[in-house]
């Protein structure tokens, strides 16, 4: 479920890096005219290109996610039981919703995961990892698709895209100011790489400071999630899922620290934890279960 963050993160991420490498080259080789001159200028640059770099992660997230993660779209007329056992049950809950029928498509992982990602509530995507249609119960896999439709209702993608968006603006202010003065205390001769290079790290790092941000975001939107699931599904069938995962955390694969902090898995203490995309299970049940008493 932590995918569509993560896969949104990295795709804004690398959009951003690479528009600021960009910029920065022709700004060595045209020379500072090209350079935002105050800060104001600078300010409306940083909203212009940080919102820009959000809504074209946006924009290309269902393409992005289909690609990295190898995703097979399905039609229900597969022969296959649980890829159209998956597609009727999408468009069931997606016609409870009143939503548009989104892409479903079925992904190779032995986690048990899935996840919604799309720029808009017409164009979605749920997507549901060959382990958990193995792993869960035809119940459990119906709460968690209906968790991820709600993610979709909630419009969760799209106020994500604004949250990153005023991040990526206050990243690319703070490290062109970083930069700016790095360069008038150095060396002329040098200022221009030393400063290109302090743009860089500093805008890295910025940015997993703002990631945190998200990250917070998105563990309040989990909770949204899991009670409009409990709705579309079942209360009960909402919590069982989130049992099922719980018992199974073991097949999380945490062997990537970058990686591991956007999955399912709410395992992370001290500084990880406030990268992490999803409260710990045992907070989800135990606030599904007082809703439901």
């Amino acid at each position: 479920m932590g995918k569509r963050i993560f896969l949104f993160l990295l795709t804004n991420i690398a959009i951003m890096v690479t528009l600021s490498v960009l910029w920065a080259v022709v700004s060595m080789v045209l020379g500072k005219s090209i350079q935002p001159n105050g800060l104001t200028m600078l300010a409306i640059f940083s909203l212009v290109w940080g919102f820009g770099g959000a809504f074209i992660s946006l924009a290309i997230s269902r393409w992005v996610a289909k690609r990295a993660m190898g995703v097979q779209l399905v039609d229900g007329r597969t022969g296959d039981p649980s890829a159209d056992w998956l597609h009727a049950t999408v468009e069931k809950l997606s016609r409870q919703a009143g939503l548009p029928m989104p892409q479903v498509g079925v992904y190779e992982s032995n986690e048990l995961n899935a996840f919604a990602t799309g720029p808009s509530k017409s164009r979605s995507l749920v997507a549901v990892s060959t382990g958990l249609l193995r792993g869960m119960s035809r119940d459990e896999a119906e709460g968690v698709i209906g968790h991820e439709l709600s993610h979709v209702a909630n419009g969760d993608m799209v106020t994500l895209t604004l949250i990153q968006g005023v991040v990526n603006a206050f990243v690319l202010f703070v490290s062109r100011i970083i930069a700016g003065i790095v360069r008038n205390a150095v060396d002329q001769r040098i200022a221009g790489i030393v400063s290109f290079i302090v743009l860089i790290v500093s805008q890295i790092a910025l940015g997993v400071l703002g990631s945190m941000v998200v990250a917070s975001f998105s563990r309040h939107r989990e909770f949204r999630a899991d009670a409009g699931g409990a709705r579309l599904a079942g209360s009960e069938k909402m919590i069982r899922a989130l049992q099922r995962l719980q018992m199974t955390q073991a097949l999380v694969d945490v062997s990537e620290p970058a990686v591991a902090a956007f999955k399912i898995s709410g395992r992370r203490s001290g500084f990880m934890a406030l990268l992490s995309t999803h409260p710990p299970l045992e907070d989800r049940i135990a606030a599904l279960s007082a809703a439901r008493a």
